[in-house]
């Protein structure tokens, strides 16, 4: 009896098991289903766990791993990837998920924290994911691997992070985090070894609970807003091996509590506002260091006898600081050292067998070095001696009345085109003066009315908008709100509300009204009407896009019984846009008489029809170049001189009018486009500077390869169409520059996007043509057009030499300090292409 009782707990084990591999495999079909597997990795009529790439399974038929790295999709999964993985769940005993460089456009699920009990490991990197983290990821409380970098995740990081006690990695690395990094973290310091919250927009300070992480082997803060002092507790981290904190505003000394570091071998804390004395520093003792960099800072101290101390280090970056003395170190002693932009001094160091940069320091008889003013003044500021050895000889009396005689006869020139210069001014203002009052007095009537379209009455906009519903509501523009409305007999338009009690808002509007109205190419938004009838509140009248903004258009939701998920443009749409956007801007810029200025380029400004073609809306901000954004407005240019000099706005806009600024912009948008990451072109200043910092480096046109780490991985492509996808990046990153005078001209830009593959391709080409092509398409504005062919081959010769420089990746290397920021970020010439030569740099910010 017992045999049979035994043989039937023995039967319904076995029916279980089997039941639950049935379940098992539906939902693997269901997985394959959803997420478009190629019949090439999961064929249906094989066994999925012995013939499935990428899945594993346990003994009893469990599937314990699911693997989705490098499997094919078929080609309507290509065209709409999705995050579809509601079928996890059904893996009770699942314990790895690895969707590492496979498209799962979409936000993380919330019962992702809660179905998957049993995971230890969960990989998705490079998977096109948006939104923020879910607190319910916390729940899973066997997780040891967490990585979910290189995606567009935003939000603030969960405090339910640190109820992940077993994780022993965690890497949130390149996304759009913001916010602090919370304490709460602290709960994983029994077994957390990696910590990577590089590349992102956290702000505050570095937590010193991170001091009592004991088993930490490396820590990666670095591109991010982190400010405040580096806390000493870090030095209790004695199995930390690499330390990254570059690229961030740290300030402060160097504490010396990190002599505790003593497994560390790479350290970087460059480019912040770090101070103090760098012999008071803790490195001297950290005897495992193979690699430093203090570079952009403001540390000082005399490194004279540094060097035999620190030996090991193989690699330094002491650049861009305030080190003085005398350097002694032999042949051999390191691979690399930067020590430019100093100010050491006496004879260079004997560095034969080094890879060493001294230039901008105080060294004698060397090229490249610091004016001997600035490095005598320099010295004497701390009390100390400065002799580079050349003691200059006393001027003869004659030489002396020859100066003044030179001296005399220079400022007697300059207060000479003085005066003439003031008499020229006064009478052309006085011309310019009596030209208006006769053009005054000659307009009898109104003045010449623009066609400003349909004028409506406020009934007809109030019934248009459904009495402007909330769920009309496309957006809230800073110069008004935008409804989505019918008018009678059904044209679909976008109705602009502008309360008018505001000066600024008044301004606007009327500079949008007639800009609208007398100015006109195909590729702005068309002004339908307007209505004017209501003393505080007016309206405009536009075509209705029928497929939004390119920033709701470049990802979008699908709609259908069989498809649902998130759907991006394709690559060559979104060239198709870039070209549309180069070519109004192109037409401002260049040629409308006098030039003009948008100011609020971004994705949210292009407007795409039915068939994305471009229009060009947010017109408000219009204004001539390098004028004063209340005096020169559009209204100012467009208006009859009558109507012209009563108004003056209350304020004025922080963005900069010039067309250098609008190339800097659709810099971003193009970034955006290529990179598929949200809001890029619509960040601050400071957050947009951070992210591209951080990405700028991986575009190169020496290496096309480098550029897949960025590349929107949504976009599956031929090997033709990402080499175009490469030429729009080096376009974009050439208009990124810093410096204003060094950005291509739009009419460039647009050349460039019409023929992409002859920025990048043809190798065949002889030197000089390709060079010459490349002058075409990045050449100043600033440009003299009479230059001699030697000077334009020089200028082919810097620009080939600036787009192929050696450029860095995230913070591990050095830089120079540019205009770009100053806080001591990364150096402009690591990042972008190099300028033409240019005349009139003077006037660079306020000329198109």
């Amino acid at each position: 009896m017992g045999k049979i009782f035994l043989l039937f707990l023995t039967f319904l084990f076995l029916n279980s098991v089997s039941t639950q591999s049935q379940t098992e495999f539906r939902a693997l079909l269901d997985l394959r289903s959803s997420l478009g597997i190629s019949a090439k990795n999961w064929h249906k009529k094989a066994n999925p766990c012995s013939n499935w790439t990428g899945i594993k399974c346990s003994e009893n038929g469990h599937v314990t791993r699911i693997n989705l790295s490098g499997l094919k999709r078929t080609r309507l999964a290509k065209r709409n990837p999705q995050f579809a993985i509601e079928s996890l769940p059904s893996f009770t005993f699942l314990s790895s998920f690895n969707s590492s460089g496979f498209l799962l456009p979409g936000s993380i699920p919330v019962w992702l924290g809660h179905g998957l009990s049993n995971l230890e490991i969960l990989d998705l990197r490079s998977s096109s994911i948006t939104g923020s983290i879910p607190s319910s990821v916390g729940s899973l409380s066997r997780l040891k691997y967490l990585c979910l970098s290189n995606n567009s995740i935003t939000g603030n990081m969960p405090t339910a992070l640190g109820n992940l006690v077993k994780l022993s990695v965690l890497d949130l690395s390149q996304n759009l985090l913001t916010g602090q990094i919370p304490k709460e973290i602290v709960s994983l310091k029994k077994n957390l070894n990696e910590l990577d919250l590089s590349s992102n927009f956290l702000s505050g300070s570095i937590p010193s609970e991170f001091g009592s992480f004991s088993s930490l082997t490396l820590l990666n803060l670095s591109n991010n807003s982190l400010s405040g002092s580096i806390p000493g507790e870090l030095g209790n981290l004695s199995r930390l091996v690499e330390l990254d904190l570059g690229y961030n505003s740290l300030v402060g000394p160097l504490p010396m509590g990190l002599e505790g570091l003593t497994s560390l071998r790479r350290m970087i804390i460059g480019n912040n506002l770090l101070e103090g004395s760098f012999l008071d520093s803790p490195f001297r003792k950290l005897s495992r260091l193979e690699y430093l960099d203090v570079s952009m800072n403001n540390l000082t101290g005399n490194l004279s006898n540094v060097f035999p101390n620190v030996a090991r280090a193989a690699v330094f970056n002491f650049s861009n600081n305030h080190f003085y003395g005398n350097l002694r170190f032999g042949p051999g002693m390191f691979r690399a050292v930067d020590m430019s932009n100093n100010y050491f001094e006496g004879p260079a160091p004997n560095a034969s067998g080094i890879n060493v940069t001294l230039t901008n320091n105080c060294f004698s008889g060397l090229p490249g070095q610091r004016n001997n003013e600035v490095c005598r003044n320099f010295y004497s500021d701390r009390g100390l001696s400065y002799n580079n050895g050349n003691v200059p000889r006393p001027l003869e009396p004659r030489r002396i009345r020859r100066l003044v005689y030179i001296m005399i006869g220079v400022f007697s020139g300059l207060g000479l085109i003085i005066v003439l210069t003031g008499t020229f001014l006064f009478l052309r203002s006085r011309s310019i003066r009596r030209a208006n009052q006769e053009s005054q007095n000659s307009n009898t009537g109104p003045a010449r009315k623009a066609f400003t379209g349909v004028s409506f009455t406020y009934e007809q906009m109030r019934v248009a908008t459904g009495d402007f519903r909330l769920e009309n509501l496309i957006k809230q523009g800073h110069s008004g709100d935008l409804f989505k409305g019918t008018l009678e007999g059904g044209p679909k338009v976008v109705v602009k509300r502008v309360d008018l009690r505001s000066v600024r808002t008044n301004e606007a509007f009327m500079s949008e009204l007639e800009f609208c109205g007398k100015v006109v190419h195909p590729r702005l938004v068309p002004l339908v009407g307007h209505c004017l009838e209501d003393e505080n509140e007016k309206f405009l009248v536009y075509k209705y896009m029928a497929n939004g903004d390119l920033s709701n258009a470049l990802y979008r939701g699908v709609d259908g019984e069989e498809e649902e998920g998130v759907q991006s443009l394709d690559w060559i749409t979104r060239l198709k846009i870039a070209i549309g956007a180069a070519e109004v801007l192109s037409y401002l810029h260049h040629e409308c008489d006098p030039p003009l200025v948008h100011r609020d380029i971004q994705a949210s400004s292009i407007l795409l029809d039915d068939k994305y073609e471009v229009c060009l809306g947010s017109l408000s901000e219009v204004c001539v170049p390098g004028a004063n954004n209340h005096q020169h407005v559009i209204a100012r240019l467009l208006r009859s001189p009558q109507n012209s000099g009563g108004r003056s706005s209350s304020g004025s806009s922080s963005r900069s009018s010039t067309c250098a600024h609008d190339v800097y912009c659709f810099g971003k948008v193009l970034f955006e486009l290529v990179t598929g990451k949200f809001g890029i072109s619509s960040l601050s200043e400071t957050g947009a500077k951070q992210w591209l910092d951080a990405n700028l480096p991986f575009i190169s046109i020496h290496d096309k390869e480098l550029m897949n780490k960025i590349v929107d991985q949504s976009l599956m492509m031929d090997e033709d169409l990402l080499e175009e996808m490469w030429a729009v990046a080096i376009v974009a990153k050439s208009c990124l520059n810093p410096k204003a005078s060094r950005r291509p001209s739009m009419r460039h830009v647009l050349k460039a996007l019409e023929s992409p593959f002859k920025v990048v391709r043809d190798e065949s080409f002889s030197s000089g043509s390709r060079q010459s092509w490349t002058a075409a398409i990045f050449g100043s504005w600033h440009q003299n057009s009479s230059g001699s062919s030697n000077a334009s081959s020089q200028t082919n010769r810097e620009i080939i030499g600036g787009l192929r420089q050696t450029e860095r990746v995230g913070s591990r290397g050095s830089g120079n300090h540019n205009e770009y920021s100053s806080s001591h970020k990364r150096s402009s010439s690591d990042v972008f292409p190099e300028p033409l030569e240019m005349q009139d740099v003077e006037r660079q910010d306020s000329i198109c």
